[in-house]
């Protein structure tokens, strides 16, 4: 399928940002705003940023 694109470093922070929005969002009374931290969740677990893919980026 896709090949890794994320290193470690770059899995933790988007594991730290997740936390901090879904914390954020529920602080706030907003938890659909929790619901954007699927996406670095997904890309932290998946090991693959598509928008790394287009932009050839690898960390």
């Amino acid at each position: 399928m896709f090949k890794s694109n994320i290193g470690d470093a770059d899995q933790v922070i988007r594991l730290a940002l997740a936390a901090m929005i879904i914390v954020l969002g529920l602080l706030l009374g907003h938890p659909l705003i929790a619901l954007v931290a699927i996406v670095p969740i997904v890309t932290a677990f998946a090991g693959v940023c598509p928008l790394y893919s287009v932009l050839g980026l690898h960390t």
